[in-house]
């Protein structure tokens, strides 16, 4: 089609013909811009979620692996996560801090009000709060115990 408009226009008019040329050269200019820019903003929400590690995270590596985060060395640029069971069977691996894929926390206003829902549901249940804190003791006790054995 453009070849069809630049051939038609070989009759004096040739400023219509620069005229499609210098449109479509604006078009692909626009393009490299907004690509760049796209990029560089996914880049920048990277780099955000990369440092907002902190222990305590939960996150997904690329690996597919899921955990939490004890121990972040930005000196190093890694962090050691935490993976395991229920029944306090678990594992400690180290990573780069270019492994994480996703984070699975959730935003600072939905901590917010979970307290309070939780603090509701142990008003209405107070059996279920015996299990959470033998698990959060177990979970120090293990850390103490990993000490140890290093």
């Amino acid at each position: 089609m453009l070849t069809y408009l630049l051939a038609e226009n070989t009759e004096g008019n040739s400023w219509t013909s620069y005229i499609w040329i210098i449109v479509l050269l604006v078009l692909l200019v626009a393009f490299f811009v907004w690509s760049f820019l796209s990029q560089r903003k996914k880049q920048k929400a990277y780099a955000e979620q990369i440092n907002a590690v902190k222990p305590g995270c939960k996150i997904k590596t690329i690996g597919g692996i899921v955990g939490e985060v004890v121990e972040v060395n930005d000196a190093d640029n890694t962090f050691v996560l935490r993976t395991g069971d229920s029944e306090g069977n678990y594992s400690y691996m180290r990573f780069d801090k270019q492994a994480i894929y996703q984070t699975m926390d959730a935003p600072a206003e939905a901590k917010e009000e979970a307290p309070a829902a939780a603090k509701e549901e142990t008003d209405a249940e107070p059996a279920e709060e015996a299990p959470v804190e033998e698990k959060e003791v177990s979970a120090e006790e293990e850390k103490k115990d990993e000490a140890q054995d290093k």
